[in-house]
């Protein structure tokens, strides 16, 4: 009888400490997805900013390269995935392939001299530009985020409270495999 209650005692103690430790980390999951909530509605905004610049780029564009519909229909659609999108992961993919169709139509602009000297395609791609740069800054402090959480949420004995409490793991924002080769801009059609 005196060993089954020390192996009670022992059993209650081993819980209280489980509980105090898995309350812990807890805690710190439910920080850290909070800031990747944060820091993924900081990468949405830019995207929506680019999206918002896309259609006055599109408009300057068109009217000297009436014949790059091709590519002018690809940042269209593009634009319309992203704003469907309805998880990170549709976004991340929609926003790439957004940043894939703007590389291709910054190639066809190297063909128009007289495109690259209007002062409104200047200011749209200067405001473009500097959107890129905030999107790339957003999208390192995402993954940053992400990378704190997985780590912590893969650790022991914090891995026993993120199965516990089903704290799932977070997509990073990666850029394509397509963004790795420069655009291929073809002008024979």
């Amino acid at each position: 009888m005196r060993v089954n209650a020390r192996r009670a005692v022992h059993v209650l103690v081993l819980a209280l400490i489980a509980t105090g430790l898995s309350g812990c980390s807890y805690n710190k999951f439910t920080t850290q997805e909070e800031a990747i909530k944060a820091q993924w509605a900081q990468v949405q905004n830019q995207l929506q900013r680019r999206n918002d610049l896309i259609p006055n780029l599109v408009e300057t564009v068109r009217g000297y390269a009436t014949h790059e519909e091709s590519v002018l229909k690809e940042i269209a659609d593009s634009r319309s995935r992203l704003l469907a999108a309805k998880s990170p992961e549709e976004t991340i993919q929609a926003a790439n392939q957004q940043t894939s169709a703007l590389g291709r139509l910054l190639a066809v602009v190297e063909n128009y001299p007289q495109l690259r000297a209007n002062e409104q395609f200047n200011r749209l791609m200067d405001e473009l530009s500097g959107t890129e740069n905030r999107i790339a800054t957003e999208r390192m402090r995402y993954n940053q985020a992400i990378q704190e959480y997985n780590t912590s949420r893969r650790r022991f004995p914090a891995n026993v409270t993120a199965k516990m409490f089903g704290f799932k793991e977070y997509p990073y924002f990666e850029a394509p495999a397509s963004a790795q080769a420069p655009p291929k801009v073809d002008f024979r059609k």
